[in-house]
């Protein structure tokens, strides 16, 4: 049996060691690196660099069969690296400082292969524009755009961005944390990094006073402006991957779209129909016959992508392509994922629906679908409570294919100066109804300014999707002011919400008979 080479060094920048592993295979002196740098390695912190060299050894032995060598960082104040966590703040610059550090290494063959999912994907983001070495990459699962990853529609997102900061944030400190999930709902939200952590983290608290995409917060090195457009125009081969209940979907789908015609040309993307993980959890959801991108390409696609560039070999997926799966007609298919321009308008209802929204006891909703944390779940039952409406759409007549961006107009009122309204549609199946989509904005984010008691129309977009709805199955639409799971509760005060201090009762009225779901139809 061949064996390989594994050593560590604590590279420095700006100050500061970060601890890197080097996987080196035998047989020659200079290879093709694989660049990977994690934050996730609180297991790792308590092992001895020479254990977690063996571990990194064992798990990444493909690589160095395949004549790769990998190179693995922890990410600063995380493991074995020094320095405080604080989310995106130094990884422009720990990013490019390993990218210089093995350049100037012996086993360096002038090749970089960029590697990563979700964060691990961001801290390459954040180094853009790439140099010429950079020869290919999968970027897994992450959004470059910082204001989707925060907020969708000016809600933030506490389920995804919240949740994960407040752990990220300070890791290896082991500093005491104030916080429970219902820290979110502090007024004003402008006192939550004081409460939570005992001091101001101006990164976050500005973020949370940037609730609009346009607003300055969002150019700047804090706001993510270094990893926007990242790969707009990319000169490599990059493979995406998503699923359709991943926390980014949308985003990524925005990423593949604005590339320029070449470097889409030289890509793929690649879409599951499960979660952030590729996971699914058979107890609350639903299991698609070789749904995972490893039971259909095989566990090595990976290397095969690379392999791919470097040797001329057989892509694992068809480049200038989206391969994505058709959830319930259970197959992949590969095509340009463009609308056929074939729409079907579904009306909602032929009432007038009236509800108390309280936001000190807002409605929830079970699954983060792709905006959140929690991927596509069976639902509760249809009206569970007196503030959410649960409408049905008419048995349909035909096997119906959907694929894009469905969307929805509802035309509603309130008796406040602003307030909420989410909507999240779903599919009838034996089971319960599956979760399908979210979308959620409020009556001043979308016009600028309302008029209590005038009947207004709202427009919802959700993201991506491609599902069979088979004949005699029926739509489920739900309409509330809130999914305090995943969304912070509006609070039907106008203004800033980070700096409100108080909440106060919305009675709001839904025009069903003016409202209407709109689906894009996919025409073979």
């Amino acid at each position: 049996m061949m064996e390989y080479r594994a050593d560590y060094t604590y590279m420095a920048s700006k100050d500061t060691r970060l601890f890197t592993v080097i996987l080196l295979p035998n047989g020659k002196d200079r290879f093709p690196c694989v660049v990977i740098r994690t934050p996730y390695v609180d297991a790792l912190e308590a092992l001895t660099e020479e254990e977690i060299c063996a571990q990194y050894l064992k798990e990444n032995i493909k690589w160095l069969e395949h004549g790769y060598a990998v190179v693995i960082q922890h990410c600063r104040g995380r493991g074995k690296s020094d320095g405080d966590c604080i989310p995106y703040i130094n990884e422009r610059d720990d990013s490019r400082a390993l990218y210089a550090w093995i350049r100037k290494q012996s086993f360096y063959n002038g090749e970089l292969f960029l590697k990563g999912g979700s964060y691990l994907t961001s801290v390459h983001y954040c180094a853009a524009p790439f140099d010429d070495d950079i020869k290919g990459a999968i970027f897994g699962i992450q959004d470059s755009e910082r204001y989707h990853i925060c907020y969708r529609n000016g809600f933030l997102k506490k389920g995804l961005h919240g949740n994960w900061y407040v752990g990220m944030y300070k890791a290896k400190s082991k500093m005491k944390k104030h916080y429970t999930y219902g820290s979110f709902e502090t007024l004003p939200l402008s006192a939550f990094t004081k409460t939570v952590f005992g001091e101001s983290v101006p990164d976050f608290d500005e973020m949370l006073r940037s609730p609009h995409p346009t607003d300055a917060f969002w150019n700047t090195h804090a706001g993510g402006a270094d990893a926007r457009g990242a790969t707009d125009r990319i000169r490599f081969p990059a493979l995406f991957t998503t699923g359709f209940y991943d926390i980014y979907t949308g985003g990524i789908f925005d990423m593949w779209n604005q590339m320029s015609a070449e470097s889409r040309k030289r890509s793929a993307l690649v879409v599951s129909p499960y979660d952030h993980g590729d996971r699914c959890d058979e107890a609350t959801g639903i299991a698609f016959p070789r749904g995972k991108r490893s039971e259909r390409f095989g566990a090595d696609y990976e290397i095969e992508w690379f392999e791919h560039i470097r040797k001329n070999t057989e892509a694992p997926f068809e480049k200038g392509k989206v391969t994505y799966y058709n959830l319930f007609e259970n197959r992949w298919n590969t095509d340009d994922f463009k609308p056929s321009g074939a729409t079907a308008s579904l009306p909602l209802g032929c009432e007038e629906i009236t509800y108390t929204y309280n936001p000190f006891d807002p409605p929830r909703f079970k699954g983060g679908l792709s905006c959140n944390f929690g991927g596509s779940v069976f639902q509760d039952k249809p009206n569970s409570r007196h503030d959410i409406i649960s409408v049905y759409t008419a048995p349909f007549e035909n096997d119906t294919f959907v694929k894009g961006k469905m969307a929805a107009t509802l035309r509603v009122r309130s008796d406040c100066e602003d307030t909420c309204f989410y909507v999240r549609v779903s599919i009838e199946k034996e089971r319960g109804d599956f979760g399908l989509r979210d979308d959620i904005t409020s009556l001043c984010y979308q016009l600028g300014d309302y008029v209590p008691n005038t009947a207004v129309d709202l427009n919802f977009s959700f993201d991506e999707h491609a599902f069979l709805i088979k004949k005699g199955e029926r739509l489920r639409i739900d309409i509330a002011s809130a999914d305090a799971d995943h969304y912070v509760r509006h609070t039907n005060q106008k203004g800033l919400y980070s700096e409100q201090t108080e909440a106060k009762i919305a009675h709001n009225t839904v025009f069903l008979q003016d409202s209407a779901l709109v689906l894009p139809i996919w025409r073979r």
